[in-house]
């Protein structure tokens, strides 16, 4: 199917008087994919909305949205009776159980297949990032995108593939070319110099103290911690630790154990690792370079009689240490 015949479908499921919810897991590649969603359907529909369910603390990511002026809304605050269509982007519906309140009319996602249950699919997982896709949707429908539309998606592709670094395609390329003659490149310096607090700084040199390095894979548990992000701050400092090539950094919020992974690219996926090691848990995936793992605690009490953090701790490190008997390396 040509790519205008497709998007014409996407574009079919809405009429004028369509009130539309688009519901990311909030992210750069998730904000810049859900405002081209708005671009497109700008004039199309009554309304339109993007909610995010996430807890949003990275300061690149709140510049973002502060710069862009994207106008996100809690999906706490959403009555899903003022909405009669849903889309999710950068997601599926079986990646977060905060996107089970609505039935999907689109999805529009780049990772690997596992829920297709909507009326129009378009899940392409050879892409970098969704915002590669949105861009084609954009440029194939001849929609001139704003500078501040072309930062965020200019973001969402650097982001996504650690700039050109991992899992990019010639098409990735091509999207942020067309991007760069549009974009705000202010805009796109800011954010991207805005990428830690004094907060995140105690944490991170906390972390530096404790952490454990095990056959080239560094280890941090954090304890309760109030914001996932901060996890996922030290999980990427600690791949330029030389000769480390996995970082696996956990923290206890809400009752859950939450794990980053993230390797060098060189090894097996993370995302297949996250759900090899702890699958059976509760949620686990991700990409080759990059996965999370969101654990339920009563879960891990089989496994372990006494769920505290050093218990747990331990336990992370035994399960990816058993793991890596199977080659994860």
């Amino acid at each position: 199917m040509r790519n205008l015949d497709k998007i014409n479908l996407f574009l079919g499921l809405f009429a004028k008087g369509d009130r539309v919810l688009v519901v990311i897991n909030a992210d750069p590649d998730a904000i810049a994919s859900a405002m081209a969603v708005k671009r497109i359907l700008w004039r199309k529909v009554s309304e339109i909305s993007i909610a995010h369910f996430n807890r949003i603390t990275r300061p690149d990511n709140l510049a973002l949205i502060e710069y862009t002026e994207s106008g996100l809304i809690s999906l706490e605050s959403v009555d899903k009776n003022d909405f009669n269509r849903f889309v999710v982007v950068d997601s599926q519906p079986d990646h977060n159980e905060a996107f089970s309140r609505f039935a999907y009319d689109a999805i529009i996602d780049h990772h690997p297949l596992s829920c297709d249950n909507a009326g129009y699919v378009d899940i392409r997982p050879g892409f970098g990032a969704c915002s590669t896709i949105m861009t084609e949707y954009l440029k194939t429908l001849e929609i001139k995108p704003s500078a501040k539309l072309s930062a965020a998606l200019m973001l969402g592709i650097k982001t996504d593939t650690a700039d050109f670094t991992r899992q990019t395609n010639f098409r990735d390329i091509r999207a942020f070319q067309y991007l760069y003659k549009f974009a705000d490149m202010n805009l796109v310096t800011k954010v991207e110099r805005t990428l830690m607090t004094e907060e995140n700084m105690g944490f991170l040199g906390n972390a530096i103290k404790k952490r454990k390095v095990i056959n080239n894979r560094a280890f941090f548990h954090a304890g309760i911690v109030s914001k996932p992000d901060d996890l996922v701050v030290v999980a990427d400092f600690f791949l330029n630790i030389a000769r480390v090539n996995w970082s696996i950094i956990s923290g206890v919020i809400d009752k859950k154990l939450i794990i980053i992974l993230r390797n060098d690219g060189l090894r097996k996926g993370a995302g297949n690792t996250a759900k090899e090691a702890f699958g059976k848990f509760g949620s686990a995936g991700g990409h080759k370079t990059m996965a999370r793992a969101e654990l339920d605690l009563k879960l891990i009490r089989r496994e372990i009689k006494r769920v505290n953090q050093k218990a747990l701790a331990d336990w992370v490190v035994s399960i990816i240490e058993k793991t890596a008997g199977k080659k994860i390396q």
